[in-house]
């Protein structure tokens, strides 16, 4: 089962030194990661830079489980819209969209209210529940977890959704 783990951290190079935390564990065998995302926002600046990350392995981005599509929608849901002001309609659309997903009008309201200038947080898409043991590689930073567990319909559904459309077939993560 896929777990959808939103960390959020206190600075905007928090994520990205997560990001290297997780690859020492993928590296270790401890996690699996099929896809992340990074979001760093930096105090002053209107919007956030967003990059995904693919599945964290070795030191260039791994192939990621999810197309950017997913991660694009996201972001845009969490930091565009209610700041460009599209259409109601619209946007009650794309949310119902994401509920349907697990992710939840509540759990977008958290994120978006704790995701602001100044800090940056970490989206990643794991297999096997392994909250815990990346919660405990995260305990000397200031990281704050919200998250979102995937039934298997949900992450069927997700995968099917926005799985890349690049023609290939992608490799299984390293277990």
């Amino acid at each position: 089962m896929a777990t959808l783990s939103i960390w959020k951290f206190d600075t905007p190079e928090g994520a990205e030194n997560a990001l290297r935390t997780l690859q020492n564990l993928q590296a270790q065998r401890l996690v699996v990661v099929d896809d992340a995302s990074v979001v760093s926002w930096r105090a002053g600046k209107r919007r956030p830079k967003t990059y995904q990350a693919g599945t964290v392995a070795g030191t260039t981005a791994g192939t990621a489980a999810l197309s950017g599509a997913f991660w694009g929608l996201l972001f845009g849901m969490l930091f565009l819209l209610p700041i460009v002001g599209i259409a109601m309609g619209a946007a009650v659309g794309l949310a119902a969209g994401l509920s349907r997903l697990g992710l939840s009008d509540e759990l977008l309201g958290q994120v978006r209210d704790r995701i602001t200038p100044g800090t940056s947080a970490l989206f990643l898409l794991t297999h096997d529940a392994v909250v815990e043991r990346i919660e405990e590689a995260f305990g000397d930073t200031t990281a704050e977890l919200l998250t979102s567990n995937l039934d298997r319909e949900q992450e069927a559904a997700l995968r099917e959704a926005f799985a890349p459309e690049d023609g290939a077939d992608t490799p299984a993560p390293v277990r």
